[in-house]
């Protein structure tokens, strides 16, 4: 039978009926390790109790009024959210994509307001920032923008961890107004930057009067250890944006301003119709009292750091492994050649990851991961590497 469904993804043969932490079981009964989180989005792991609890008693009172009127949660989740960055004020949607989208919005905005109409944006190589059409323009992809151009135009991409490159395409083009980059990038290859090149980058982006725009997507909500990545660096952007983990599972993303990037939307400039919902924000809420309750935030940063050591030891030596690498539990190995087929074969094995950049094999286990369960990876990852790289191209 021909599925209904648009032919956009290569789906794993497999589907889940049920989860309990971090292992999800499929419809025959199989029980699989989930080191990849629905890419990074079930932060608390599956059917964590107070999620759970969250959902069915806001669902049970009301899930949708929209942005015409006040929603109390959708208050209390930017109050929580402002607190935690040294941000000022939230926009809220339903995806990293519309995040993204809304700062690039308000980056062209913010430069329309001072007189400069045809705004640019400097962004990095391999980073990805989402799929809608001016997203896709500032993700650092060819292969992901083929057959969409033409693209939306103002966006110059530069070498990741290169001030130099930066500087000198600002000085190229003076309609400059903004930098975007992950700081850890996810779909890139797991590629952290440099905290001197952070801190550099925040000093010549005031100097310059341009917004420093990080996209914590991937990397925010506790995943290194942080609330968010860029707090390594002891810096803050003038925008932020969030998704993925922020509500467990349930769509949610999140644009955050500070500085003089806070208050440049106004009534009319901006603006969803399901973004910040009751449910979704009471989800978040959620989400940041237990990561805080249950310590996970340290939880990430100690097992991921004793995931990577155990991964590191075990590979140490093993021909083809170019580099064990990330932070918290955002780790990749890049290997020698494309690994794409190791997703299968994890899964056959009873392990659930993925493979980015055709060589590096990601993981984003939840948050709640323990070092039996990174003991596991290990035991069940290794061995399917070596193998892999053993055979013959």
């Amino acid at each position: 039978m021909t599925s209904p469904l648009a032919n956009i993804y290569a789906r794993l043969p497999v589907a889940f009926t049920h989860g309990q932490g971090v292992w999800l079981w499929d419809a025959e009964g199989r029980k699989y390790l989930d080191a990849l989180a629905g890419i990074g989005v079930s932060c608390l792991g599956h059917a964590h109790p107070k999620l759970v609890a969250a959902i069915s008693e806001q669902a049970a009172r009301v899930i949708h009024t929209s942005n015409i009127y006040e929603v109390p949660q959708q208050t209390a989740l930017a109050a929580r959210l402002t607190a935690l960055s040294g941000m000022q004020e939230v926009a809220f949607n339903n995806s990293g994509s519309e995040a993204n989208e809304a700062a690039i919005k308000l980056a062209r905005y913010y430069a329309y307001q001072r007189g400069n109409k045809h705004a640019h944006i400097i962004t990095m190589d391999s980073s990805w920032h989402g799929r809608t059409l001016a997203t896709l323009a500032a993700t650092g992809s060819d292969k992901a923008r083929k057959g969409f151009e033409p693209l939306p135009s103002g966006f110059i991409q530069v070498p990741y961890n290169h001030l130099d490159a930066v500087r000198n395409a600002g000085d190229a083009e003076p309609r400059t107004t903004a930098v975007l980059l992950e700081v850890l990038q996810g779909e890139g290859g797991i590629r952290p930057s440099d905290i001197a090149y952070l801190q550099a980058l925040r000093r010549l982006c005031t100097e310059r009067g341009w917004l420093l725009m990080i996209d914590e997507v991937q990397s925010g909500i506790g995943r290194t250890g942080k609330w968010f990545a860029h707090q390594w660096a002891d810096i803050v952007p003038d925008v932020m944006t969030l998704a993925k983990g922020l509500a467990g599972g349930v769509p949610i993303g999140a644009m955050l301003a500070a500085g003089p990037a806070a208050g440049v939307f106004t009534p009319g400039s901006h603006g969803t119709t399901f973004g910040g919902g009751p449910l979704v924000c009471a989800a978040g809420l959620a989400v940041l009292d237990t990561l805080e309750s249950e310590n996970l935030l340290h939880n990430a940063l100690t097992v991921g750091d004793y995931l990577k050591d155990k991964l590191a030891s075990a590979l140490s030596g093993t021909p083809g492994v170019t580099e064990v690498r990330g932070r918290g539990l955002m780790l990749g190995i890049e290997l020698a050649r494309p690994c794409g087929v190791l997703a299968l074969r994890a899964l056959e094995a009873g392990l659930l990851i993925n493979v980015t950049r055709d060589r590096v094999i990601r993981m984003l286990p939840p948050l709640i991961l323990n070092h039996q369960e990174a003991d596991q990876i290990v035991n069940t990852l290794v061995p399917l590497i070596q193998q892999f790289l053993a055979e013959k191209p």
